[in-house]
C-alpha cells in the first residue's frame, strides 16, 4: 500500500501593503519624521523602509526664492516583522547650502515611503 504523505505548502508573502490611514509625518525645524504601518507581510523577518522628500527654503512671503536652497532628504532603515505586520518611524534632516535660516522655512515636498524589500512605496501628506 501506498502511504500517504502531507505535505505543507511552501509559506508566501500575502498581499505586501502601506496602511494609509497609519502615516504619520511632521516636521519640526528642518527635520522630517515620518511613522506608518505596512501589513500583508509573508515570512519574512524584517524589512527595509526608506524615506524619501524634498525640502525647499520658503521665504516670509511663502516663496521658494532660489533654485540652490532645495535639498533632498533620505533615510532607510530595517524594521522587524511581527505577525504580518511591521511598524517604522524614520527621521531625516535637510541640511541647506547657504543655511535655511528665519525668517525662512523649511517645506517638505514629495515624500516619499518605500518598502524596497516588497518593491512598494506610497506618498505621504505632511
Amino acid at each position: 500500500m501506498a502511504g500517504l504523505v502531507l505535505v505543507a505548502p511552501a509559506a508566501f508573502a500575502g498581499s505586501p501593503h502601506f496602511i494609509q490611514s497609519a502615516f504619520e509625518a511632521s516636521a519640526s525645524g528642518n527635520t522630517l519624521t515620518v511613522s506608518g504601518k505596512e501589513a500583508g507581510l509573508g515570512d519574512e523577518s524584517q524589512v527595509h523602509i526608506v524615506l524619501t522628500a524634498t525640502a525647499e527654503c520658503i521665504n516670509s512671503g511663502g516663496n521658494h526664492p532660489r533654485a540652490v536652497n532645495k535639498t533632498s532628504v533620505s533615510t532607510a532603515g530595517d524594521f522587524p516583522v511581527q505577525n504580518g505586520k511591521a511598524e517604522f518611524t524614520l527621521t531625516g534632516t535637510a541640511t541647506f547650502q547657504p543655511s535655511c535660516s528665519p525668517p525662512m522655512t523649511v517645506r517638505f515636498t514629495n515624500i516619499v515611503v518605500q518598502d524596497t524589500t516588497n518593491g512598494i512605496s506610497a506618498n505621504v501628506r505632511l
